[in-house]
């Protein structure tokens, strides 16, 4: 397990800025707590462009996956507006 949140932590670094900085900073404060089914799917998030991520967070615009989008509202938003981002 350690060496998949090794390599998860690794996909987090990014090009865009604020999708390294979010995704960064939720792998290194979040991702000890997630399941291994959230495991899985957090790093099938990973396989998203940044442009793509960027618009879903911040525009609103759909992924076209509703269980990527459901994580990314429970997860990664609520991370932004906590604060933490």
């Amino acid at each position: 397990m350690n060496k998949e949140i090794n390599r998860i932590h690794w996909k987090c670094r990014r090009g865009m800025r604020e999708i390294d900085l979010l995704l960064r900073e939720f792998s290194q404060t979040k991702l000890d707590q997630l399941n291994q089914n959230e495991l899985v799917m957090f790093e099938e998030i990973l396989n998203y462009d940044d442009q793509k991520l960027y618009d879903f967070i911040f525009k609103k615009t759909s992924l076209d996956n509703n269980l990527h989008e459901d994580f990314i509202n429970k997860f990664l938003k609520t991370f932004t507006k906590q604060g933490n981002f």
